[in-house]
């Protein structure tokens, strides 16, 4: 069974020098901490190694084909001409590396997202000179969402390219609503991997629905990862809440969710956040990711294995459906 992910990422020495030096001060801090560090420094290793490293890791785990994106926190918090400058840098490294090993992987663009008429020419740009497949925003722009219609410019282009736009967590904009009577190391954790990069994204996807974005592009389609951020759960509270004559929108809130947005597994290894999902929306909307290299490809690949569906569902899921929307 081919298998495709589709939440992998990558680092170029350029971005850790920049807007990616966390991951560096991280390592450096650990370095009081062998332990700690070892994790750090293969951490670094595998998101800069875009070649014989990364894929004999995938063979390993039964990964046939990666799509790659810049990891978090991307481009968005940079000012336009950064931004500009590093996503076409990015962009170029990763175009060598698919051409390198074009059976093994695919990419997203990174787009610089502060200026958006360049982002979308930069998505062309990609599409056209290489193939990529799409993008991949990380979270909030110094604190605006993809709802502003500044940022429309985007989502008009991705739509007439008919490429699909990956939202992806980052630090939300106000880390210190997340701060409590409790350590700051829980709060900072509260705030990305255990609950605000969810929230965030979750919100992130409800503020575009919201803003009618997708009346107006009514073809453009979205990908969030991690089982839906949420948002499976929560989704008859948010159709009772808003309705149509709330929202002013032609459709529902689940219509939207429903074909206009896919869902990647991410990291989310749990059955049962998988089968809320797949009762929402069908597995024609579900596609498998790792979340490389910041969660294991080997326990991804065994919990696509063991999912609770049919043969048909499950080759749907691992390649059939990114097949079909990224031209694979």
């Amino acid at each position: 069974m081919r298998t495709i992910a589709l939440e992998e990422h990558y680092a170029t020495p350029a971005f850790l020098d920049g807007p990616g030096r966390t991951l560096i001060e991280q390592a450096q801090a650990a370095k009081a901490h062998p332990e700690v560090a070892t994790g750090f420094t293969a951490l670094l290793d595998q998101l800069t190694d875009l070649g014989e490293g990364r894929i004999a890791a995938m063979d390993r785990a039964g990964i046939d084909l990666q799509v790659l994106s810049l990891t978090s926190p991307g481009l968005e918090q940079l000012a336009p001409e950064q931004a500009v400058s590093l996503a076409m840098q990015s962009n170029n490294t990763l175009a060598a590396a698919v051409q390198a090993h074009p059976t093994r992987f695919a990419a997203f663009a990174a787009l610089p997202t502060a200026a958006p008429r360049e982002a979308a020419d930069e998505l062309q740009r990609t599409a056209e000179a290489y193939g990529f497949r799409g993008a991949l925003i990380n979270g909030h722009i110094q604190g605006r969402y993809l709802d502003d219609d500044f940022f429309w410019p985007i989502l008009e282009r991705a739509a007439a390219l008919k490429l699909p736009i990956y939202l992806h967590p980052a630090p939300p904009p106000n880390m210190a609503f997340y701060q409590g009577n409790y350590s700051p190391q829980a709060g900072e954790i509260l705030a990305t991997a255990a609950w605000g990069w969810h929230l965030d994204t979750a919100t992130h996807l409800l503020r575009i629905i919201l803003s009618g974005a997708l009346d107006r592009f009514p073809n453009l389609q979205l990908i969030v990862g991690h089982l839906g951020e949420g948002l499976p759960f929560m989704l008859p509270r948010l159709e009772r809440a808003l309705s149509p004559q709330v929202t002013g929108l032609s459709r529902t809130v689940g219509d939207y969710l429903r074909d206009n947005v896919y869902y990647t597994i991410s990291g989310f290894n749990w059955t049962s956040a998988f089968l809320d999902l797949l009762l929402t929306v069908g597995s024609e909307r579900i596609m498998f990711s790792t979340d490389h290299p910041y969660a294991s490809m080997a326990q991804a690949r065994a919990f696509l294995d063991q999912l609770p569906v049919s043969p048909a569902d499950r080759r749907r899921i691992a390649h059939g459906t990114a097949e079909r929307l990224l031209n694979l």
